[in-house]
């Protein structure tokens, strides 16, 4: 996590802003603790449940997220995660065993509902938020810091970045790059904007003889096939922004085409660090990025 301000005197109490909000996200939507709400949900067996306004603001983002990639970033994945072997923090994975086929049915996430706070999840359901979740909680960071201390900031989770506020003189500067090896960007991020990368080099683990990552084509419920290391998208929310991404990582070579017919700007590393970029990267008219 970075939290960079413009002011620094409002340093300490933008880290303390962040931390309250992220411990809110985590207690919603943490597939890895036991008391969190989601882990609730799993075991509700399809009964319409009140849930926090913390996770029934995740859980709408998400199904948002899903109809607009037509399933391809699907919050229901979490037991096909759990299969996978991604069932603990991804610092401490290791070798997970032999590979387990998880097939999904189609389009789970529909069944999916959100009525104000009442959230109703299909039985044997596990929903994994962790592709949205985090680009959500970058957001409101950033949100919630600048409305408390004024001062202009850039917060990143993981290589999800949102801003809030006035930006430095040239914008936030911020380097793009993943891996030793790996080709590298800089660009001038204008106040008020977001980038969000999805990456699959990150978060890999063993099953067997298998190297796997915790992107995963929902067709299948198996790791997408890694045309992409990293996709880099940016918008003016950092969700907008991961949305994209991560579906792009799913579809593979068709991204190229179908993040043109957005008219987002992005760069993609494909598995042979060649770079693609869309729309013009990196644009250097702050306006452009609007």
């Amino acid at each position: 996590m970075h939290v960079v301000v413009t002011d620094p005197a409002s340093l300490l109490l933008a880290r303390g802003e962040v931390d309250t909000e992220l411990d809110a996200v985590e207690a919603a939507a943490s597939r890895f603790r036991p008391d969190s709400e989601v882990m609730a949900l799993a075991t509700s067996g399809g009964r319409p449940t009140n849930v926090s306004a913390a996770l029934a603001n995740l859980l709408g983002a998400a199904l948002t997220a899903a109809a607009q990639t037509d399933g391809d970033v699907d919050p229901t994945v979490g037991a096909a995660m759990v299969a996978l072997g991604y069932d603990r923090d991804a610092a401490t994975l290791g070798d997970t065993g032999p590979s387990r086929v998880s097939l999904l049915a189609p389009a789970v996430w529909s069944m999916v509902t959100l009525t104000g706070r009442v959230a109703t999840v299909p039985p044997g359901v596990l929903l994994d938020l962790g592709a949205t979740a985090k680009a959500v909680a970058a957001d409101q960071c950033a949100h919630r810091v600048h409305q408390v201390t004024g001062s202009g900031v850039l917060v990143n989770l993981g290589g999800d970045i949102a801003t809030a506020g006035p930006a430095p003189e040239g914008g936030w500067q911020v380097l793009i790059h993943d891996a030793d090896g790996d080709p590298e960007s800089a660009v001038g991020l204008p106040a008020g904007t977001a980038l969000a990368t999805s990456s699959t080099l990150r978060r890999r683990w063993h099953r067997g003889d298998e190297l796997r990552h915790h992107i995963l084509d929902p067709r299948n419920g198996q790791s997408a096939d890694p045309v992409w290391r990293t996709v880099t998208i940016a918008a003016q929310t950092c969700c907008a922004a991961n949305t994209v991404s991560t579906a792009a990582i799913v579809r593979g070579w068709s991204a190229l085409d179908w993040i043109r017919t957005l008219g987002m700007t992005a760069r993609l590393v494909d598995r042979d660090r060649v770079v693609h970029t869309v729309d013009d990267w990196p644009r250097a008219d702050p306006e452009a990025w609007r």
